[in-house]
């Protein structure tokens, strides 16, 4: 009876009849007008009683006051932690979100037909936990950790609450070590570091995703392990970029972890921390992780639902006065670890949308502020047919080029400085000013600059692709090519360097710019340059 309800009347009567089965042979010996009567009757029974023991287990249990929107109100339960887990008579568990004097607001993690007010609950002393570790890569979860790919269950031996303390101080490290995304815009003027948190914002259909999944299929040439969060995404977009990185061959080092927009609020709440959990286990085994949260803005608004039906204080645009915190201690648990941990680091990729290019929005500011710069996309450049639309005005890294590769820094120093002067003189260029020579030289080098930086997308490119293509532009070596034989000039450039000098290509890979690759870069492309050209004349 240790393990049974002492209180369970039912299941007392059951396992006294299984004690008197093992007792048949005695109890045949019974005679229904002797049984009590003699002594050695007596001495059965009480050998029997004996054998029955009552252990009883004190429980913290609470009572169901009222129930609804998927919120359940509990009365009792005084030493409830915060998102412990409780569990109902229906068999459904809900996370305690708010802990009152009184009462306790909990968020059920499943429906909540079969439950009333006068319920029992019962508290569990457990936090939520997910599966962590190898077995996730290539898998699609929910929230929870429950796989939902049809490819059977996840038998993980590991599992990590998805809350967890950030990283102190000395537990980290700088950021040094590039994080190669593919996007040459990226790469060569606002560098990623493995560790880094760099926020994606702009307005919705702009290609945010986009940029996310380009840097996660740039991993297939790395050993970095990616988590793509989906939250209030429609299933048919999970299930797109699901397939997207089967095509490329990215889904075998990939985990998605996915809170679609019909799940409740809860479940959206926990993605992102969920996700978050998987890939500390990454780092803190010394590997390196990259987390995309696709998006931090419908994730602040599941939060904003369930605290409002949580009747709690609404703030500025109806948000709970906790809503930074929301989004502040799940950036800082990424990090670069110090060698004394692994070494190991979580680069964080967190998107947020904005609405008509409003920067100065509630949550578009908070993330601004928690993260290490923001990759901003115009909606005036993507109308320009420009893509990615990225604004390199407005966008920065502050991890800087420490994080980047030496030989991309090398070639992309005065990139940004050249954009920005070429977008000034544009300007004045449409006032049909008459402009001297040079001004029109360096206007025709921003054109060609600008080409060059457009991508197609899901073809991310290896850093001695980008190392290769920037410096003829930057040098000047494609000032005199038409604006349209640029994507054939540069295919070109990739396919005579890899042919001709596939040395010079590993070492710009390495990031090495001595003197003999700076040396040996420029005659290459030089080369190429007047085999392009003559190919062109034979055409």
């Amino acid at each position: 009876m240790s393990d049974r309800d002492p209180l369970d009347t039912a299941a007392a009567l059951a396992e006294f009849g299984e004690l008197a089965k093992e007792y048949e042979y005695e109890l045949r010996t019974f005679h229904p007008d002797q049984a009590l009567k003699t002594a050695e009757s007596l001495d059965y029974l009480e050998r029997l009683i004996e054998d029955v023991h009552y252990h009883l287990e004190p429980k913290q249990v609470g009572v169901v006051q009222r129930i609804g929107d998927g919120i359940a109100i509990v009365s009792g339960l005084p030493g409830v932690m915060v998102d412990e887990l409780l569990a109902f008579p229906s068999g459904v568990y809900g996370l305690a979100l708010s802990l009152d004097e009184h009462y306790i607001g909990c968020a059920l993690l499943g429906s909540e037909e079969g439950i009333e007010a006068g319920d029992v609950v019962q508290s569990t002393g457990r936090v939520v936990e997910v599966p962590v570790g190898a077995l996730l890569a290539g898998r699609v979860v929910n929230a929870v950790g429950q796989p939902i790919d049809d490819l059977g269950p996840i038998e993980s031996e590991r599992y990590r609450p998805v809350e967890s303390e950030a990283p102190g101080v000395l537990d980290r490290t700088p950021v040094q070590e590039p994080l190669q995304t593919g996007i040459k815009t990226l790469d060569a003027v606002i560098p990623l570091g493995r560790g880094q948190r760099e926020l994606i914002i702009g307005d919705r259909q702009i290609g945010k995703s986009a940029i996310a999944i380009d840097a996660v299929l740039n991993q297939k040439r790395s050993d970095v392990r990616c988590f793509y969060v989906c939250i209030g995404q429609k299933m048919s977009t999970v299930s797109r970029i699901v397939n997207t990185f089967k095509e490329h061959g990215a889904l075998e080092y990939t985990t998605v972890i996915a809170a679609s927009a019909e799940k409740p609020p809860v479940m959206l709440y926990l993605a992102p921390y969920a996700g978050c959990a998987m890939a500390e286990e990454v780092m803190y085994n010394g590997g390196h992780a990259l987390i995309v949260y696709d998006d931090l803005s419908k994730h602040a608004i599941a939060y904003r639902e369930l605290s409002l039906l949580l009747r709690r204080p609404p703030g500025r645009e109806a948000y709970p006065g906790d809503v930074f915190y929301l989004h502040s201690r799940l950036l800082e648990r990424s990090a670069k670890l110090s060698t004394t941990l692994g070494g190991g680091s979580m680069s964080a990729l967190p998107i947020v949308e904005t609405q008509a290019g409003n920067l100065a929005a509630y949550i578009p500011t908070n993330l601004i502020s928690i993260t290490d710069g923001q990759i901003y996309l115009s909606p005036s450049l993507f109308q320009q047919d420009i893509k990615p639309a990225i604004d390199v005005g407005l966008s920065v890294s502050r991890v800087g080029g420490a994080a980047q590769n030496r030989a991309m820094r090398a070639v992309s120093r005065h990139l940004k400085l050249d954009i920005s002067q070429y977008l000034e003189l544009q300007i004045f260029a449409r006032f049909g000013t008459e402009l001297d020579a040079d001004t029109q030289r360096q206007l025709a080098r921003g054109r060609h600059v600008r080409e060059v930086l457009q991508q197609p997308q899901y073809e991310p490119l290896p850093v001695s692709h980008q190392v290769a293509i920037i410096h003829a532009a930057g040098q000047g070596y494609l000032d005199d090519l038409p604006i349209e034989q640029l994507r054939d000039f540069e295919r070109y450039l990739i396919e005579y360097l890899n042919a001709h000098h596939r040395q010079l290509m590993d070492r710009l890979e390495r990031g090495d710019w001595s003197r003999r690759v700076r040396r040996a870069l420029p005659e290459a492309v030089e080369n190429c340059r007047k085999a392009f050209a003559a190919r062109q004349v034979e055409e």
